[in-house]
């Protein structure tokens, strides 16, 4: 197993119901059914450089042709002539692409499956008229070449907006259980709105024309990866509303008697059509990788699925979009990627497998449990509870917007207005600007709150509480950069790895010997703690990961999944925690951890930890705790 801490006695607890044997994680289609998806639907190239006519040259030489616009620089996709059709054939063609001296990789696309993130489809789901008339944008509006250019100061708005379905925005405005919100007022009355800022909205795309999201549309921040065109505008076909509902929470225009108000209803607004076809690792790189350093903040509320026995996550091209956007977007401060963690929990599903939401690039929020989740926003969990206002296709509003897709896009709204105001912070400062913001206290009675090792309340449900938008911006004001992210990683491998029978339930407990790297690139403040592990076993669902980390900090990885039948485990699988997010990781025992922090504090204030590490008694004594409250937790589980 790899895991990824610090020092002071990090220890893995994995416990089996049943045996122990092989491994392997979803993530394309099964050709083994027979499922049509098993088809590759393009092919990607890549070359040494960007050369739109040599890619079109080697195409055409194939019998294929390039369709739109290169990605990640220097990779284009390609597909076959309507004259070939068998798969022999095109495979033969890839081959020879392979053998071509200016191309340097080439790997056909095959789809994968990812669903929206809605809770629950509502036939009923009612529509409120538009009372005006739609304005229609034109198809062939020119792209701007610079961003926008710097909006209006700021404007102190008269509350409460005209607009009709503001008073159905409960969660805006006290109407939570215990009179709570999200605390957005306090940003908009110092005149906060998200001005200047972009985000982006990946999804099925976006009714740019749309009244109550035109004046915020943002050309720069959208496209159409499924057809090879600039225009994100959605098949109107019932089905494709999903984007456009995301996009008006974060930016639906304000004080236009339409709709309800966007959280940062200044805030420019884009979207990605690329959910309304197949989706393969290059479709999700595109979309991921687009304008980086003209979009601040992509959201997106889709992923793999949410049925209790999937384990996938990102392809190398996505993987190599969210490494470019975090080292170079935004002039190098970094994108903020939003993430919905999934909507799975009444299945037992867990974020944890989900390889979008486990990312050290991402924020994901909630409704799965998972130790990864920094925050939460109000959504809501089916029909029978109050949901989230929005915009709706075509033209109109809704007030049944549900799920995790409805979270996600309500924390890239707030995040918007932390960064107007302070447009300086990088994708870290705002990872800790989230978790030093969110407020426990509103969801203080659900169940499975504990303190970490600095006194910090934290969930595996809601993370470290609920996003406080008059907080965040506050906190943003007078925000000092982080230090330069470390990252520190140490690894244990079973002397004896070959598969053996484990009759009945059983446990197995490893301890890593960790340092935090102190005589090379030391972490010292824990950020991020990432888990890579490989295991084999005949029913993957009954597995159940625990981290401690040398503070006490408990960790679910893992928990067991009932669905979960698959009998080929998971391989280098990347488990991450914040829930240790400022202890100091250092520990003494043994296995693999990928440690992501800082040397020094990350703002003054925060505690200092001598650079020696704990004296020999007091690593006793804490190991004395640790074991003490692992022997507690295992009698308990029975």
């Amino acid at each position: 197993m790899r895991i990824s801490i610090g020092r002071i006695g990090w220890q893995l607890l994995a416990v089996l119901v049943s045996v122990v044997l092989s491994n392997e994680h979803d993530s394309l289609c099964d050709e083994k059914k027979g499922e049509i998806c098993a088809e590759p639907i393009h092919t990607v190239i890549r070359l040494a450089k960007r050369d739109d006519e040599l890619a079109r040259r080697i195409a055409e030489d194939h019998d294929m042709h390039v369709k739109g616009e290169p990605f990640l620089d220097t990779h284009y996709f390609l597909y076959h002539s309507e004259t070939t059709r068998t798969r022999r054939h095109k495979r033969a063609i890839v081959e020879r692409l392979d053998t071509h001296p200016a191309v340097e990789w080439v790997e056909e696309q095959r789809p994968k499956r990812r669903v929206k993130r809605d809770y629950i489809l509502l036939d009923n789901d009612s529509r409120h008229a538009n009372p005006f008339r739609r304005s229609v944008l034109s198809r062939d509006g020119t792209r701007r070449s610079q961003r926008q250019q710097p909006q209006s100061p700021r404007e102190i708005p008269s509350l409460p907006f005209p607009d009709p379905l503001y008073k159905d925005q409960w969660y805006l405005h006290g109407g939570a259980v215990g009179g709570y919100d999200m605390n957005v007022r306090q940003a908009w009355v110092q005149g906060y709105a998200g001005r200047n800022v972009s985000v982006s909205i990946l999804d099925d795309g976006i009714q740019r024309d749309h009244p109550d999201l035109a004046a915020n549309y943002d050309p720069l921040a959208s496209t159409d990866i499924n057809d090879h065109d600039d225009d994100p505008t959605p098949q109107n076909n019932g089905d494709n509303k999903h984007g456009t509902r995301c996009a008006g929470e974060v930016a639906a225009i304000a004080g236009n008697n339409q709709c309800g108000v966007g959280v940062a209803y200044k805030a420019k607004i884009g979207g990605v059509r690329m959910l309304d076809g197949a989706v393969s690792d290059s479709v999700e790189a595109a979309s991921l990788s687009l304008n980086q350093d003209h979009i601040d903040i992509y959201s997106a509320s889709w992923g793999p699925e949410d049925d209790g026995k999937t384990f996938d996550g990102p392809g190398p091209l996505a993987r190599e979009a969210f490494y470019r956007g975090i080292k170079n977007g935004r002039g190098g401060k970094g994108n903020i990627f939003v993430w919905a963690s999934g909507n799975g929990g009444s299945r037992q599903d867990s974020c944890s497998a989900d390889g979008y939401t486990t990312s050290v690039y991402t924020l994901p929020w909630y409704l799965e449990e998972c130790p990864s989740s920094i925050a939460t926003t109000y959504s809501s969990a089916d029909f029978r509870q109050p949901a989230i206002v929005t915009v709706d296709v075509p033209g109109g509003c809704t007030d049944k917007h549900t799920g995790t897709s409805a979270s996600a896009p309500l924390a890239a709204g707030i995040i918007a207005l932390a960064l107007e105001a302070n447009p300086e912070l990088t994708w870290r400062d705002m990872q800790h600007l989230v978790l030093r913001t969110a407020n426990w206290k509103p969801l203080e009675n659900n169940p499975g709150w504990s303190r970490n090792g600095v006194g910090r309340m934290v969930s595996n449900k809601f993370g470290y509480g609920l996003m406080d938008g008059g907080a965040l911006v506050n906190m943003a004001k007078t925000w000092k950069t982080v230090p330069e992210q470390h990252i520190c990683t140490y690894e244990y491998r079973l002397a004896n790895p070959n598969p053996r029978p484990i009759v009945g339930r059983f446990q197995l407990n490893f301890t890593l010997d960790v340092n935090g790297c102190e005589s090379g690139t030391p972490v010292l403040y824990l950020e991020h703690v990432q888990v890579h592990a490989t295991v084999r076993y005949l029913k993957r669902g009954d597995l159940k990961l625990t981290l401690f980390s040398p503070s006490g900090t408990r960790s679910v990885l893992l928990p067991p999944r009932p669905q979960d039948f698959n009998a080929n485990g998971f391989h280098k699988w990347p488990f991450l925690s914040v829930q240790q997010w400022g202890e100091d990781p250092r520990t003494f025992h043994d296995w693999t951890l990928l440690l992501y922090g800082t040397a020094d504090p990350a703002q003054p204030g925060d505690p200092v930890y001598s650079a020696t590490p704990a004296t020999s008694q007091g690593v006793l004594s804490r190991v004395q705790q640790l074991t003490s409250q692992v022997r507690t937790f295992f009698e308990g589980f029975g």
